[in-house]
């Protein structure tokens, strides 16, 4: 099997996670565990990636401040090459607070992330690509939907696999259900992760011929080709923290297939935090 070389493009945040131990009240303190570190879909499955044996490289565009300089050399440390301009202004942070069970909310800013063009990408990132992963977020704002667009032609030029996660089904909602099969239906992505809120908002007809990896949380995963639908168990594990659950799920598939992809969601969600 041919080693992965996998890019992946979209957002670097400045990740910060807050475990509650005590329910939060007005004008008052609660107790919490928190974390801070290098975010944002498209970089976790980056991070995963590296720790799995995966060549990875993240590009995107960050900020000229302190997050995004910690966010960018943490990925750094993990193993990923990070390639992209820097900008001025503040790099994107998303706070994400952790229940009791592991579920979380996440309030993101995304910051300079979405303002990469396609113009600022250089053909040499993408040389050797085996797999482009695209961050849903950077399908649906713009001009970083343009970069995306290039981002696929530079990979498939290559032979790269292109795959899409959409990402957030409020997101979609709010960028239009029908504006993102359009999208999709140009893109002509062959694989796509989405859980099945997403996968019901968007629809497969307008990937048909791509493979639908259905992440499926404490119920697995399923895998849909065509009418063809295969489902598997998760890995238990104790829930700590669900935070890049997806993420890592979508690396382990491309590092060992669905395995590997379910252990490794199983080693995520086990600890506190989105990488490794």
């Amino acid at each position: 099997m041919p080693r992965l070389v996998l890019c992946t493009l979209g957002d670097l945040l400045l990740d910060v996670i807050v475990r509650l131990e005590q329910p939060l009240e007005p004008g008052t303190d609660a107790t919490a565990q928190t974390r801070t570190g290098a975010g944002g879909q498209a970089a976790n499955v980056a991070a995963w990636a590296a720790a799995l044996g995966g060549e990875a490289r993240f590009i995107g565009k960050r900020g000229d401040d302190p997050a995004g300089s910690l966010a960018a050399g943490e990925l750094a440390r993990l193993g990923v090459a990070v390639f992209g301009p820097v900008a001025l202004g503040r790099n994107g942070v998303v706070v994400s607070v952790v229940g009791e069970r592991g579920e979380r909310a996440m309030a993101s800013d995304r910051g300079v992330a979405p303002t990469l063009s396609a113009d600022e990408l250089e053909p040499a990132w993408f040389e050797g690509c085996t797999h482009l992963h695209l961050s849903g977020y950077s399908l649906m704002s713009s001009p970083i939907d343009g970069a995306a667009a290039r981002a696929a032609r530079l990979a498939r030029a290559g032979g790269g696999v292109v795959s899409v996660d959409p990402a957030s089904s409020r997101v979609i909602r709010d960028f239009g259900p029908q504006r993102l099969r359009e999208v999709l239906q140009e893109l002509r992505p062959e694989l796509v992760f989405a859980n099945e809120e997403e996968y019901d908002e968007v629809g497969p007809a307008v990937a048909e011929e791509a493979t639908w990896i259905l992440k499926r949380g404490a119920s697995g995963c399923a895998i849909v080709r065509g009418d063809e639908r295969s489902e598997f168990p998760a890995v238990p594990t104790k829930v700590v923290d669900t935070t890049g659950a997806g993420d890592a799920f979508a690396a382990g598939y491309f590092v060992g297939g669905v395995e590997l992809a379910l252990e490794t969601a199983a080693r995520c969600v086990s600890r506190l935090g989105a990488q490794p």
